[in-house]
């Protein structure tokens, strides 16, 4: 039985105030000696990043599209375990989805985990037509449980009046934060949204702002009240027994350059057999005596330069690879294992695994949700399976000269991947790819690396 205190923080649209108004809560509460465990709704790192510092424990992914319904509620069951509190940051409106039907929405979410919504309103130059909207949300789907409004960028007392006044007469809702219009009241972005915490100079004050606001303008006692209307629901978390097998060593890149990992991705790893040894690909060389290797997405481009520079490592990752090691890499992880990275009109070279060249454009180029069928033999997947997955990258590849056993496997049935509606290079026991995957919907990508890394580590005790 799932019995923890929830509650989602939706909006009539993307750039609404959410992430700082989630990143603040998780902090307030957290000050407060309570265990409040954030999940972010849909494909985001940085968001999930940011509030994960803010509560100082890991944020959770919750997504209908890449894991089934019995799944996200596995994850909220097992994650909530102990927690006094768990706030969901839904992601674009309340009732986005994929289709006219809303599937995959934060209202659908809502109504899965019976969790309480407060919808965030940006209130720029509108007065009673918020009543309207939040009236709209109301009657749009009776079953969505819509608890409270938090009224955003206000122009003024009189401006907060009116549109108070107006959502508790033809609304019957209270009011559960009034937010004036303030100066550097948002985390500063880049192409991909957000910058990442790790990378913000300021993140530690940027994220005290936060709190400062929600401890002045929300009613915070109120917001606890409603979370504990959250119903209980009959589900019972199926635990995993205890790991006993042959252990593998699993290296992870993560530093500023790299940090796009779902913890539960990491987490399963770790259940399946895997001690995780992170390592900085600005400034390490290779660790020794790894089983496997993990490259996740994030900015290589804008540290080009400093990555170029550690001749060590991609030395070390190119013989590696050569030699067998499974690689397993994502997005920005498939930009460094390429010849060479263009950014800004210069060329920097990468680690040489793979034989391409990737540039950056200013425009998105592959943008959603993936669906992949997987084509040809590859350490990884099993023929024939289909995966759901995301992507979210600027970066192309410009050239891919011919290279003995190099294939691309992922045929692209929704989504951009690499070029000509396929995805997912595979070298040896290399395979990188535009597709991100999570562990909770493709459990056969845990499977996979462990298997190759068991294989591998196995290889090397042979006697020759």
């Amino acid at each position: 039985m799932i019995r923890c205190p929830r509650l989602i923080i939706a909006g009539l649209g993307g750039d609404t105030g959410k992430t700082a108004i989630s990143v603040g809560l998780c902090r307030f509460w957290s000050r407060k000696g309570r265990h409040v465990v954030p999940f972010k709704k849909g494909p985001d790192y940085i968001d999930m990043g940011w509030l994960g510092w803010a509560a100082g424990r890991p944020c959770y992914n919750l997504d209908l599209f890449m894991m089934g319904r019995k799944e996200v509620l596995a994850s909220f069951c097992l994650n909530t375990a102990g927690a006094d509190i768990a706030l969901i940051e839904g992601n674009r409106g309340l009732y986005d989805g994929m289709d006219a039907q809303g599937n995959v929405s934060t209202a659908e979410l809502s109504k899965l985990l019976h969790a309480p919504v407060i919808v965030v309103v940006d209130c720029t130059k509108v007065t009673r037509t918020v009543a309207a909207l939040v009236l709209g949300l109301q009657t749009f789907d009776r079953d969505v449980p819509i608890r409270g409004v938090i009224l955003n960028r206000l122009a003024g007392t009189r401006h907060e009046q009116v549109i108070r006044e107006s959502i508790e007469r033809y609304c019957d809702l209270p009011i559960v934060g009034a937010i004036p219009k303030l100066k550097d009241a948002t985390f500063p972005g880049r192409h991909l949204g957000l910058v990442p915490y790790q990378e913000h100079p300021m993140a530690e004050q940027a994220v005290e702002k936060a709190e400062g606001i929600v401890s002045k303008f929300l009613d915070t006692e109120l917001l606890t009240r409603v979370s504990r209307q959250s119903t209980p629901i009959d589900f019972h978390c199926e635990t995993q027994p205890e790991y006993s097998g042959e252990r593998v060593t699993i290296g992870v890149v993560r530093d500023s350059a790299f940090q796009f990992y779902y913890a539960e991705n990491i987490d399963a790893l770790r259940k399946a057999g895997a001690e995780i040894l992170e390592f900085s690909a600005l400034t390490d060389d290779l660790p020794a005596s790894l089983d496997a290797l993990y490259l996740g997405g994030g900015f290589p481009e804008t540290h080009a330069e400093m990555l170029s520079k550690n001749h060590q490592l991609r030395r070390s990752v190119r013989d590696a690879a050569e030699q067998g090691l499974p690689v397993y890499a994502e997005c920005g992880g498939l930009m460094y294992l390429a010849d060479n990275l263009i950014w800004n009109d210069q060329t920097y070279p990468m680690a040489g695994v793979l034989p391409i060249t990737v540039g950056v454009s200013k425009k998105p180029q592959g943008h959603g949700y993936t669906v992949v069928e997987v084509e040809k033999e590859n350490p990884y997947f099993e023929v024939g399976r289909r995966l759901h997955g995301h992507e979210f990258h600027y970066s192309h590849v410009l050239r891919i000269d011919e290279k003995q056993g190099l294939a691309l496997v992922f045929r692209m049935i929704k989504g951009h991947g690499v070029a000509d509606n396929m995805d997912g290079f595979c070298y040896k026991n290399v395979f990188a790819a535009y597709t991100h995957l999570h562990a909770f919907g493709t459990g056969e990508w845990v499977e996979g690396l462990i298997k190759t890394a068991l294989e591998f580590k196995r290889k090397k005790f042979i006697p020759k």
